[in-house]
């Protein structure tokens, strides 16, 4: 939920970010570490809590995670690195890769530190049992269904890539018998915002999936898909319900297998979204025809979620001299970015339909607060526009530390300083 930037206990207030748009002179993410901890304390009753870092891979949240005893899932080659660096462990399941295929040299790093894996395909099952026979491995199931808050969020069904079709698991059974694989758990996740209703559907179909596969497991994975309150009004996730339901799951399959297995967690966004807001500075206001603009000096290159899935974020003024803020006297306005790009606007809704949003008098010079953007908000920026990627800070112990420099112009062209000759 939107936190209130006017409560001086905690650290994401305007005093403090204040200071540090003063100081960087630019955009900027920031991140509270508290807000981390209390989402990870609320979830304390699953067996494994695992962070799917792909919503916030910077290696100090990760090290932040690791402190508090959360394991990670890694999404790609870099994804694993950075685990590493962060302190995760290879050969204690403190590391799962996720994926549905694999490149040559992931698949050479994964049997190389001899990963658990997370296989989302037919083919991947056969590659790793050819180098790697008795590779330790999760089954990733497509149970015929998905939900998610948007379609591009939805990773269950027909209409997803991800995961082994229901109908195939017999196939994919046969290969794992073949090079003696051993299979360690059942990971169903069918969507990023998954109400009640679809939940029960999924615990119905691990129950089931165990039982058709009849194959001794040791832990079962909820996935992730845990949804926060971007609106003042949104209603937030049970996670003792939430829980619940899924101990239930446990406990059937445990008694079914004769032993007690672990239950997993695979939240991202849950974790992290909340502690997160993108600090932007407006650079230019306008009115066209009857439309008013407020410009920013970040864009869909830094948080590109209203662009991509027409996703909603609370927006704070924050005046650049303290000045006061008349909540009587507002503006509807639009706010967006400083791409060259029609789309780069941070108000729209999905099917880019522009939406206003009441915003107090503003000048140019002021800041533009973006909240709940501690999730797939750095982790998904890009150059676009050759524009470079900006710093991120993280508050914790009363302390407030740069965990990413801002990248600069000669880091962004460094790459292509070359013009080498490759033998055809």
């Amino acid at each position: 939920m939107p936190l209130s930037l006017n409560d001086a206990n905690i650290a994401i207030n305007y005093n403090n970010l204040l200071k540090i748009a003063q100081y960087y002179k630019g955009p900027f993410w920031a991140y509270d570490a508290q807000i981390i901890k209390s989402r990870i304390s609320q979830l304390r009753n699953f067996d494994i809590i695992r962070f799917a870092q792909k919503a916030n891979s910077n290696i100090h949240i990760l090290r932040l995670m690791r402190s508090e005893g959360v394991k990670v899932d890694s999404v790609s080659l870099g994804e694993i690195e950075r685990a590493l660096i962060a302190g995760y462990q290879a050969d204690n399941e403190d590391i799962v890769f996720t994926a549905d295929i694999f490149d040559e040299m992931t698949l050479k790093r994964v049997v190389e530190l001899k990963l658990q894996v997370n296989v989302g395909s037919i083919d991947m099952l056969t590659q790793l049992g050819l180098l790697s026979p008795g590779h330790s491995i999760w089954l990733r199931v497509n149970p015929g269904f998905g939900h998610g808050f948007n379609k591009k969020t939805n990773t269950g069904g027909e209409n997803s890539k991800h995961g082994i079709w229901y109908n195939h698991l017999f196939l994919a059974l046969s290969i794992i018998h073949k090079y003696k694989l051993r299979l360690f758990g059942i990971h169903i996740h069918i969507g990023s915002g998954t109400d009640y209703h679809h939940l029960k559907l999924v615990c119905n179909s691990m129950i089931r999936t165990v039982i058709e596969l009849n194959q001794d497991l040791e832990a079962i994975s909820a996935g992730g898909g845990l949804s926060i309150p971007y609106h003042f009004d949104d209603v937030k996730v049970n996670t003792e319900h939430y829980f619940n339901m899924w101990h239930k799951v446990k406990q059937c399959v445990s008694n079914y297998l004769g032993h007690t297995v672990k239950l997993e967690i695979e939240p991202g966004r849950f974790l992290v979204a909340e502690s997160g807001v993108l600090v932007s500075q407006i650079r230019a206001i306008k009115n066209m025809g009857d439309k008013h603009f407020i410009l920013v000096n970040a864009g869909f290159n830094d948080l590109i979620r209203p662009s991509m899935y027409g996703c909603y974020h609370h927006i704070s003024l924050m005046t650049r001299d303290n000045r006061y803020i008349d909540s009587n006297k507002t503006t509807n306005s639009i706010v967006a970015g400083h791409l060259c790009e029609s789309g780069d606007v941070f108000t729209q809704s999905e099917g880019y339909t522009l939406q206003t949003r009441t915003i107090p008098l503003a000048q140019v010079g002021d800041y533009l607060v973006f909240h709940d953007c501690g999730a797939y908000g750095a982790s998904m920026s890009s150059n676009y526009n050759s524009r470079p990627l900006i710093p991120e800070v993280l508050f914790n112990n009363g302390k407030c530390m740069e965990i990413r420099r801002a990248q600069t112009i000669q880091d962004l062209i460094s790459l292509e300083l070359i013009y080498n000759e490759i033998a055809t």
